[in-house]
């Protein structure tokens, strides 16, 4: 799969002034749209619209520079429809406008054409299961928070101080399926996964009950899922597990992730923040084989 996206990211480079068309790249990738995306952020650290505008704005500011053309005829071939959209784009990436980088000593920043490969480290057992789920729900507290890579998130542990004792007590008793108890489920997340855009996160119960008044319902249907398991402290041995899933896992897996719920079980093992973990994620059969 490395190899396909690695000829997508050659597309890129051909497409940048045309136009860079995400379901076209999927396509080459050899995967769907969604996936390509999730993919993309988590072994590039950014989402894939984010590094197409950085590339499209490095190449930009080669021609600002160089200064054969006016700003307009540049702005326009690389696809800003007027010159102020151009220069904020230029501004937010360079920190100076177009006019100033054309000026002597003026330091511009650069996004360096990304390539793939894996490496096979050899010392991790990414231990696994394969789960065929009917539909169910998902039923609890819901809020709206930032997504964070890595560290604590500090939105949700503020959500969670304010649920009582009895109503967590409440919810485990909604639970009568795996994964079972008291559970921590995300929907709704932007499509780039970048830091600090905004999702919903459910502290619940997985069930096939109806919501009680008061909670929240968060309807799943019918399908695949990867569960992955991990021990150590939290949240820094989940992150890296979903960090080590989609840069370990997913490429060398016949399996792609797609929309979903992604639902993590936390139980504590000891002192501190060390714990056992479960974390489910929607997954389907590979699109392109």
């Amino acid at each position: 799969m490395l190899e396909r996206l690695n000829q997508a990211m050659e597309r890129i480079e051909l497409r940048l002034g045309a136009g860079v068309e995400v379901e076209e790249l999927a396509q080459i990738a050899g995967t769907s749209v969604y996936h390509l995306r999730r993919m993309f952020s988590a072994l590039a650290g950014m989402p894939l619209s984010e590094y197409v505008r950085r590339r499209r704005l490095t190449l930009a500011a080669a021609e600002v520079v160089a200064g054969r053309e006016t700003l307009l005829d540049i702005a326009v071939r690389h696809g800003y429809g007027s010159g102020e959209a151009f220069a904020r784009a230029f501004r937010a990436m360079h920190g100076v406008g177009p006019s100033q980088a054309r000026r002597a000593g003026v330091t511009l920043s650069s996004q360096p054409r990304m390539s793939f490969r894996l490496v096979v480290e050899g010392n991790s057992d990414m231990r696994h299961r394969i789960e065929r789920k009917q539909a169910f729900g998902v039923v609890g507290y819901k809020t709206r928070v930032p997504l964070v890579h890595a560290g604590p998130n500090q939105a949700i542990i503020d959500f969670v101080r304010g649920i009582g004792r009895e109503d967590l007590e409440r919810l485990a008793k909604l639970s009568d399926q795996q994964p079972e108890g008291v559970v921590a489920v995300c929907d709704d997340l932007d499509p780039s996964r970048a830091e600090g855009t905004e999702l919903d996160y459910y502290q619940g119960a997985v069930t096939s009950s109806p919501a009680p008044e008061g909670l929240a319902e968060l309807a799943v249907p019918a399908g695949t899922w990867a569960v992955f398991t991990v021990s150590g402290p939290m949240p820094l041995a989940v992150q890296t597990l979903w960090r080590d899933v989609f840069m370990q896992w997913f490429p060398s897996n016949p399996y792609v992730s797609r929309p979903g719920p992604e639902i993590l079980r936390v139980r504590p093992t000891g002192a501190g923040s060390e714990a056992f973990a479960e974390l489910w994620l929607p997954v389907e059969g590979a699109v392109g084989g």
